[in-house]
């Protein structure tokens, strides 16, 4: 068993890792100097923060535009709880495997730790990763719609089936992710814009990057997660949508997908 944990699950030193990308960003207080630290892209290191952003209760990072300081990119209180945490863990790891062979406690403490900390590891290819906490189901005859408060007052409303919500044993207080692909998403610059998608989220763009025919749309939200969305280059100009734009993202209920860590 011990020669299997060795390589501590929280170590920095494996691959590319999002909580390392935390480590840099407080050392260095800018996301393009923590990217190239990393060795990765300045869009691939905010990609990984928005991740992270939205698989916690709270935001770990923050960004502030312009100002006397020409703006930046910082840990909020929760980031650096969270950093310190990662490395206490990997510093008293060691010690917790030759624990662990004489105590069931100190194996309890560990995996319950671990299990908090698993929620940034996901990895999927949907843009759009929320954690929450399931605050209502209400069953059909084939289908059920599942309620999840993501936190920072907004909620995602799922339409799936019976069966899963009973696979996935869903019920008010269990914790659940909810996955939503950028290309699902509707952008409207109308906040009064009325449609059949259950979930609205609304926010300011962030990021606008067009490609060849699609371009990527990124809102953050007031409660500090974001939302992405791929629209065509069209829509983009036609909705008049840049940085600093309000705009609103709306998702259908069907094309969300629950997930729960098992």
């Amino acid at each position: 068993m011990s020669e299997k944990l060795v390589a501590s699950p929280f170590s920095t030193g494996r691959r590319f890792d999002r909580l390392q990308l935390l480590g840099q960003i407080d050392t260095l207080g800018s996301m393009q100097a923590a990217a190239k630290a990393m060795g990765i892209s300045y869009k691939s290191a905010w990609e990984a923060v928005e991740s992270l952003n939205n698989l916690s209760e709270t935001p770990l990072v923050e960004r502030s535009i312009g100002g006397a300081s020409g703006g930046g990119t910082r840990l909020t209180d929760r980031g650096r709880q969270v950093l310190t945490f990662m490395r206490d863990m990997d510093r008293d790891f060691q010690a917790f495997i030759a624990a662990m062979e004489g105590s069931g406690r100190a194996f309890d403490r560990f995996f319950q730790a671990y299990q908090r900390i698993r929620r940034f590891e996901m990895r999927t290819s949907a843009r759009n990763q929320y954690l929450g906490r399931v605050v209502q189901v209400t069953r059909g005859t084939v289908n059920a719609e599942v309620v999840l408060d993501i936190g920072g007052g907004d909620t995602l409303v799922a339409i799936i089936t019976n069966t899963s919500v009973e696979n996935l044993a869903l019920e008010p207080g269990v914790e659940a992710h909810a996955l939503v692909k950028a290309p699902w998403v509707i952008v409207t610059t109308d906040e009064n814009f009325r449609s059949s998608a259950r979930n609205r989220l609304c926010g300011v763009v962030t990021r606008c990057v067009e490609g060849a025919v699609n371009g990527e749309v990124i809102l953050d939200l007031p409660g500090g997660k974001s939302v992405a969305a791929i629209i065509t280059n069209d829509s983009i100009r036609q909705l008049g949508l840049q940085v600093g734009s309000r705009a609103c993202a709306l998702i259908k209920a069907s094309h969300i997908i629950l997930a729960v860590t098992p």
